[in-house]
C-alpha cells in the first residue's frame, strides 16, 4: 500500500477508509488531492468486492476547505484538476459513499462531504460555502447541490456564503443523519454496518439503477430499469440466495455475485 503523507488509507475486503490526516483543519492542497485520488484509484481497484468508502476527518474537523494558496495564479488549473479529479473518481465508485463530519465542513471540505451517497454528522457539525466572501464560487457545489437540495436553496447558499448548523443542513437535505458528539463513532460504524450487511453487487447495481435513471423521462428509465432487473440483477446467485433465504426464514449468505 502507498505510504501517503496528508491522509491515512486502509482497505480489507468490503470497506475502504479514507481520513484526512492535515490538523487541526484539514485543509486541502494540491499534493493532499492528489493523495486523495489515489486512494480512490485503489478503492475503483477493488470496487468488485467494495461495499463502502468512508470518508472522515482527523481531528474535531472535517474539512475547512481547499488552500486559498492554491487557488491563486498558476496554481489554480493544477488545484482544480486535482480537486474535480476526485469527484470524478466518487461518481464512478459502484459502492456505497459515506461521509463522517464532525465539526466544520467549509468550501470544497462541505462539497466533498455532500457529494457522499450518505452524510453521517456530529452535532457540532457545520456546513457552508463561503466562497462568496473571497471573490470565487464553488463549481462542484453549483452543480451538485441544485440535485440535492433544489435550485432556490442552492442559490441562497452560494450567493450568501452562509454557514449552517447542522441542524439546519439536516432540514434542508444536506446531511442524512445527526448524532450527539459522544455517539459519533459508534453512529459511523452502525452506518459502515449497514451496508456491509448486503451483498455487494447487489448493492452497486441498486446505485447505478438511481443513478442512471436520474433525470430520464419515467417511459424511458422504467423499461431500462425493468431489463436490468431482469438480465443484471435476477441472474446474480446473490439474488435468488436472498429470495430464497426469506422464503426459507434464514439469513442470506451472500457470495457477493
Amino acid at each position: 500500500m502507498t505510504a501517503f503523507k496528508w491522509i491515512r488509507y486502509a482497505a480489507d475486503y468490503d470497506v475502504a477508509r479514507i481520513t484526512l490526516a492535515r490538523p487541526p483543519l484539514n485543509v486541502l492542497t494540491i499534493g493532499m488531492m492528489q493523495e486523495i485520488g489515489a486512494a480512490l484509484d485503489d478503492a475503483l481497484e477493488r470496487a468488485a468486492t467494495l461495499k463502502v468508502v468512508l470518508i472522515q476527518g482527523e481531528g474535531k474537523t472535517f474539512c475547512a476547505g481547499v488552500d486559498i494558496a492554491d487557488h491563486l495564479g498558476e496554481r489554480v488549473k493544477p488545484m482544480l484538476d486535482a480537486f474535480h479529479a476526485i469527484f470524478r473518481r466518487l461518481r464512478r465508485l459502484p459502492c456505497v459513499t459515506i461521509a463522517a463530519v464532525c465539526g466544520p465542513a467549509l468550501g470544497g471540505g462541505a462539497e466533498l462531504a455532500t457529494f457522499c451517497d450518505v452524510v453521517v454528522a456530529a452535532d457540532d457539525a457545520r456546513f457552508g460555502q463561503p466562497e462568496i466572501k473571497v471573490g470565487v464560487f464553488p463549481p462542484v457545489a453549483a452543480l451538485h447541490y441544485p440535485r440535492r437540495i433544489g435550485v432556490p436553496r442552492t442559490l441562497g447558499l452560494l450567493l450568501s456564503g452562509e454557514v449552517l448548523p447542522v441542524a439546519e443542513a439536516l432540514r434542508i437535505g444536506l446531511v442524512d443523519t445527526v448524532v450527539p458528539t459522544e455517539q459519533f463513532a459508534e453512529a459511523v460504524e452502525t452506518a459502515v454496518g449497514r451496508f456491509r450487511a448486503h451483498s455487494a453487487p447487489v448493492l452497486h447495481l441498486a446505485k447505478r439503477a438511481v443513478l442512471d435513471a436520474d433525470g430520464l423521462a419515467f417511459d424511458i428509465a422504467l423499461p431500462m430499469l425493468e431489463d436490468m432487473y431482469r438480465y443484471e440483477l435476477m441472474p446474480m446467485a446473490d439474488a435468488e440466495e436472498g429470495l430464497r433465504a426469506f422464503t426459507e426464514k434464514r439469513r442470506p449468505v451472500w457470495r457477493d455475485c
